[in-house]
């Protein structure tokens, strides 16, 4: 099921901008560690990439992905920032920057580049689907669940635990009174499933962070809700439930990511999960979102917070209608949100002819 687009329409839009032209915005610039294999890029491009381009260039902009040192600030003019991506000048009024930290193992060198950037770009006056703060938020699983903690759908209980020279003394164990084994433990800023384990017991823990302190990786850990849990991702777009991806594990996994070996399916988004959107959407005012949530047989668990969450194709539909459909909704969000933090005066005045005199 594809429930109808629940962006702004032309009616919230600014005053000079053409009703379905969804203003001046003509460029999306995704901030991106440019680390990936050859192997893996080769997956993401049909998987995602290639259609992220096609939709936004469909809607009259471009979609690109730019490492973070691909972006060079001049600053020299006080109060008049000139920002450069591969050598060419951006401006608020017709680019914007998607800033979603990424911190996979590969990635750790790019952490704090990465966040730094999203600084500048803030301060320099773009505007920012979701800022540095919200990433932060979205980053670390446990202060995104110390942050909705009021959550209609309660929490999944977490311990967070560092895993630094002195893990061999497990001083971390004495925030463990209240956890049941069998016991995830996992990656607290990771993605895709990755570095999730079953620890049935403290010594498996001991185990598991020992390993981690190898990367100094941060942990999370929450009672295993048993086998074949469900995991619910919801795509919120302008506050909405607009879709549902419901992940199941493969028999005996632990995880039900696609990456793990877990099972797609699109069904319409369930009514306990619609209602508890809009207490998201409340706490989270930005364009899109995802929440996941697993589900034990019984009952639903809020589990993290994804401001970038994959887009994923229903493998079984050649056209892949939902996910296009889904990240044509998701790019009309940043756009009307654009428009209307132009309106408001979101952006800093700085004529053209000033921009291409210091350009040249």
């Amino acid at each position: 099921m594809t429930p109808p687009c629940t962006t702004a329409g032309p009616a919230d839009l600014p005053a000079d901008l053409p009703a379905g032209g969804g203003g001046p915005l003509r460029r999306m610039c995704w901030i991106f560690p440019d680390r990936e294999s050859t192997r893996m890029a080769a997956i993401w491009h049909p998987f995602f990439w290639d259609l992220y381009e096609e939709v936004a260039e469909s809607l009259g902009m471009s979609w690109t992905r730019h490492a973070p040192e691909a972006v060079t600030v001049d600053g020299t003019v006080r109060g008049r920032p000139v920002v450069y991506v591969d050598d060419e000048p951006v401006s608020p009024q017709d680019t914007l920057f998607v800033t979603a930290l990424y911190s996979l193992p590969y990635q750790s060198m790019d952490v704090f580049n990465q966040y730094a950037l999203y600084a500048v770009l803030e301060q320099a006056g773009f505007y920012l689907p979701f800022p540095p703060q919200m990433s932060l938020i979205g980053n670390d699983k446990l202060a995104t669940l110390l942050h909705l903690a009021g959550s209609p759908v309660p929490p999944i209980p977490s311990v967070r635990i560092g895993t630094g020279r002195d893990i061999a003394k497990h001083q971390y164990e004495v925030a463990l009174g209240n956890m049941t084994y069998p016991a995830i433990v996992k990656p607290a800023g990771w993605c895709g499933g990755g570095g999730i384990n079953l620890a049935r017991g403290a010594e498996d823990l001991r185990g598991l962070a020992s390993l981690a302190q190898g990367g100094d990786t941060t942990l999370v850990v929450q009672p295993y809700l048993g086998d074949g849990t469900v995991d619910y991702r919801v795509y919120v777009v302008a506050g909405e439930p607009y879709a549902v991806m419901k992940r199941i594990p493969e028999p005996g996994s632990p995880v039900a990511n696609a990456s793990r070996g877990g099972a797609m399916e699109f069904p319409p988004v369930p009514a306990e999960l619609a209602a508890a959107t809009a207490w998201f959407a409340e706490r989270l005012p930005i364009p899109f979102f995802c929440v996941d949530f697993l589900f034990d047989g019984e009952r639903f668990w809020f589990s993290e917070l994804e401001p970038d969450g994959v887009i994923a194709p229903d493998l079984d539909d050649p056209q892949r209608t939902l996910q296009r459909d889904v990240t044509r909704a998701r790019f009309t969000a940043y756009r009307d949100a654009h428009a209307r933090w132009l309106a408001d005066g979101g952006a800093p005045a700085t004529s053209p002819s000033e921009t291409e005199h210091r350009t040249r």
